[in-house]
């Protein structure tokens, strides 16, 4: 049986487009979580210094990035990322844990959003994903000079 499509759901049950864009985010696969929960890098790592390109504002995040918690009770707290737990939208860091009520200490899971990377693991992989959104943040809805000139010899 397949699941009822949107306009059938708001029909039937009378409820609103977020509760619909809620649950399908709700559903997602891994993949896509991947690309929905991208960290904003901290100021001097957006001008990394290996590329000619533009700055590169965020990228996804996974393990072994140092990250900076800038949010939240745990605010201030540096380490490197240990787990990316995507089916719950949380990420682990070193150093960032809380206390169980038998004295355990378990992992605290921090929402993505309210950490920035200071370091990024580079692979060949990364580099590449870094080439492309710089070369694509470059000339975006810019004319460059010869294209100008170009354009008034026309007219």
């Amino acid at each position: 049986m397949s699941a009822p499509l949107s306009s059938e759901l708001r029909q039937k049950y009378g409820v609103s487009s977020s509760f619909i864009k809620e649950k399908a985010t709700a559903a997602l696969p891994s993949s896509p979580r991947r690309r929905r929960s991208p960290l904003c890098l901290s100021l001097p790592e957006q001008k990394l210094p290996s590329f000619s390109s533009p700055q590169v504002r965020a990228v996804p995040i996974r393990k072994d990035d140092e990250v900076s918690v800038v949010r939240g009770s745990f605010k201030g707290r540096d380490g490197k990322v240990t787990t990316v737990y995507r089916r719950r939208w949380v990420i682990h860091v070193e150093r960032v844990a809380r206390d169980k009520a038998n004295g355990a200490s378990v992992p605290a899971g921090l929402d993505p959003s309210k950490v920035v990377i200071t370091k990024l693991k580079m692979d060949k992989d990364r580099k590449a994903l870094l080439e492309r959104k710089g070369k694509g943040a470059g000339g975006k809805g810019k004319f460059s000079e010869r294209e100008v000139q170009a354009m008034k010899q026309i007219d």
